[in-house]
């Protein structure tokens, strides 16, 4: 279905104001297909984001500015969302050994096993809900990148 039917508007200013409605819309249904996935994970979207930045650092540790720079969603407070994952036992914080100012944030293997069962969902749901040739994709990373740039 295409995006005016989803949000029952015929006419945009331009197609490019179409284009961002569009990009907005599908940014957030694709959010909420993730929410139900992470909530059963026991997981916040922020909180999957520094999991599996984590995950790709291992087995080396991240700095809490690295992990701000690296974070999909800027505005989110990584500090807050560390000491969350630090409860659950999924990260671990210790004194950066170069920078004493600064602390190194390393996921436990709690962890990494959480993100190993929730990788077969994952790409379950990416498989499910492509309907995208890869080629398609590509164009469309391609798009997305010059819209930014």
């Amino acid at each position: 279905m295409g995006i005016s039917e989803e949000i029952k508007q015929e006419k945009f200013k331009s197609e490019f104001s179409k284009a961002v409605v569009n990009i907005l819309y599908t940014n957030s249904w694709i959010n909420q297909q993730n929410l139900q996935l992470f909530k059963s994970y026991g997981l916040t979207t922020p909180q999957f984001n520094i999991l599996r930045i984590l995950r790709g650092q291992h087995p080396n540790p991240a700095t809490v500015n690295l992990l701000i720079d690296r974070m999909l969603d800027k505005s989110s407070n990584a500090s807050r969302i560390i000491d969350k994952l630090e409860q659950k036992g999924l990260v671990v914080r210790s004194q950066c050994s170069k920078d004493r100012r600064a602390v190194d944030v390393l996921i436990s293997a709690r962890g990494l096993d959480l993100l190993a069962k929730m990788d077969d969902e994952m790409h379950a749901w990416e498989r499910s809900s492509n309907n995208l040739t890869e080629k398609e994709a590509e164009m469309l990373n391609f798009l997305l990148d010059k819209v930014r740039s």
